[in-house]
């Protein structure tokens, strides 16, 4: 057990990790867009995210009050950017292999802390949980170091007229998904950089007379 404590730290950062991991994916705010015409995005402001983009209006509601109105991502949507395409698809991968990390990461402490002495069930389960947990590091780093610098470079989205935005902002920046998804990268980076460091404790027999 005693050996053990940095593995432990390793599964409660990639359990922090893979948490931000699912909340930078379901997060609209990746791109925050600042509109000139406020006609519709009363607000001034769109949220574009990697399924979805929102925005506020108070054209077909009371005044005083506001709605939001949100457009999903269809498959097939061929003016998606293609960090956008990656972001999905390497996120979901993410979470799943991070998941995995998790459980390989809980089976050997199980078997630590039960008092298991065979090595086979426990180190290779912390090799493998370490590996997975860098795997999906690396996956959301991808997509949020692409999107990053479109965001930087304010590159345009050409959306259709039915979404009711412009192909280009007045300006764009970064929004709450991004340094959550950072947070997560770094978290799960460590988790697996402690889970790989476990060596197994080498035991000594000394007779005495």
């Amino acid at each position: 057990v005693s050996a053990s404590h940095l593995q432990l730290a390793a599964f409660a950062l990639g359990t922090i990790g893979w948490i931000l991991c699912t909340v930078s994916m379901g997060t609209v705010e990746w791109r925050v867009w600042h509109v000139d015409n406020t006609t519709i995005i009363s607000s001034g402001i769109a949220w574009v995210g990697i399924w979805k983009v929102c925005f506020i209006s108070y054209l077909h509601v009371s005044p005083g009050y506001r709605e939001q109105f949100c457009h999903k991502f269809n498959s097939y949507d061929s003016f998606v950017p293609h960090e956008i395409f990656a972001a999905q698809g390497l996120l979901l991968v993410a979470m799943f292999i991070g998941l995995l990390g998790l459980a390989a990461t809980i089976f050997a402490l199980r078997n630590v802390y039960m008092g298991i002495t065979h090595k086979t069930l426990i180190t290779p389960f912390f090799l493998v949980g370490g590996f997975f947990y860098i795997f999906a590091g690396l996956c959301i780093l991808i997509p949020v170091s692409w999107n990053f610098y479109s965001i930087t470079h304010n590159q345009s989205i050409a959306f259709p007229p039915s979404y009711y935005m412009p192909s280009s902002p007045v300006a764009q920046e970064a929004g709450a998904a991004i340094p959550v998804g950072i947070v997560a990268v770094i978290l799960l980076l460590l988790s697996g950089t402690f889970s790989l460091l476990y060596r197994f404790p080498v035991t000594t027999n000394i007779i005495t007379k």
